[in-house]
């Protein structure tokens, strides 16, 4: 399988278990291709924000053997402006080509850090404005899951974190194994960094009909146009009520999910076919190779040649 990428989680005094777990489960289940350690910045055992502590294997050593950094988020009673010395000293050692991810409050500590200076972030929405207070030069973007700014990647709280994590493994292998990995972990197997950290109301009343079939009716025949007309017809509302429900349950517009799902059956086809671009697009309701390349620049930054070539490994001479 060739080189087993390295990622080393650092937990922290008062670190969160529900999150300190995240990177284990998910890049364990990428089936040997990453290889999971946890360390403490002294080799101690950590107390959590819950009622037990956590003994680890490692010190602060096997950061310096990293290919990837996780520092999944602690308790806010311990957020500082400042980076403790050990602390310091173990973020040091960390590789110059290493990628550095924080889950939700860890954010803070990149910041203080100085490793988030001139580059976009997020943290957990409810932290936003002191963060904001706090580090001013950084480009704190509050309502997002995730930002992924190459080398460093933030995320919000809690499940943001198994999103975070998803997203690298997708990066790293393409949809095929990130989708493998999501259903091992039985979680969805895409929201977009982009999407809402929180919806306003994320559960509708009982009584009150929802868009879940419509969805899957639209996934269904993601080749048609499928305009708001027709969705908010088929889910038998107006397009107003269509809209805001489906803003309710799902986080973001019609509009945009339609992109997003056609996107991502795009990336299915592009690795696991031979099918051209431009009959990848037709299935997935693109319309057009044009249309399909410029989505998807817009969603990972390269052409479908590109994407092709990087996860399939095909000739040149495949369009």
């Amino acid at each position: 399988m060739g080189h087993v990428h390295r990622v080393v989680v650092l937990a922290l005094d008062g670190v969160y278990p529900f999150e300190l777990g995240i990177p284990s489960r998910v890049f364990g289940a990428a089936d040997g291709r990453y290889e999971v350690v946890t360390c403490t910045v002294d080799g101690r055992p950590v107390r959590t924000n819950s009622d037990f502590s956590v003994h680890v294997e490692h010190g602060p050593e096997v950061l310096a053997t990293a290919d990837t950094v996780v520092i999944p988020p602690f308790d806010t009673s311990l957020i500082t402006r400042e980076v403790p010395p050990a602390l310091a000293g173990a973020l040091a050692s960390v590789p110059a080509g290493a990628r550095v991810v924080s889950i939700c409050t860890a954010a803070f500590l990149l910041a203080a850090a100085g490793l988030l200076d001139g580059r976009p972030a997020t943290t957990h929405w409810a932290l936003a404005r002191v963060f904001q207070q706090w580090f001013p030069h950084i480009a704190l973007d509050p309502d997002v899951l995730f930002v992924d700014d190459g080398d460093v990647l933030t995320s919000a709280g809690a499940a943001s974190g198994v999103d975070v994590c998803l997203h690298l493994v997708r990066k790293d292998h393409g949809t095929e194994i990130a989708n493998c990995v999501a259903r091992a972990c039985v979680v969805p197997p895409w929201r977009d960094g982009g999407q809402a950290q929180y919806i306003e109301q994320p559960v509708p009343e009982t009584s009150a009909n929802g868009t879940a079939a419509t969805r899957q009716w639209a996934l269904e025949n993601l080749r048609e146009p499928l305009t708001l007309a027709e969705l908010a017809g088929h889910a038998r509302m107006s397009l107003r009520t269509f809209a805001r429900r489906f803003g309710e349950e799902v986080g973001m517009s019609p509009g945009r999910w339609l992109i997003q799902q056609r996107v991502a059956r795009a990336r299915h086809l592009l690795e696991s076919t031979d099918f051209p671009v431009d009959d990848i697009a037709a299935q997935v309701g693109f319309g057009t190779g044009t249309s399909l390349r410029q989505h998807l620049h817009t969603a990972i930054g390269v052409t479908p040649l590109a994407y092709r070539r990087t996860f399939r490994g095909v000739p040149a001479d495949i369009r």
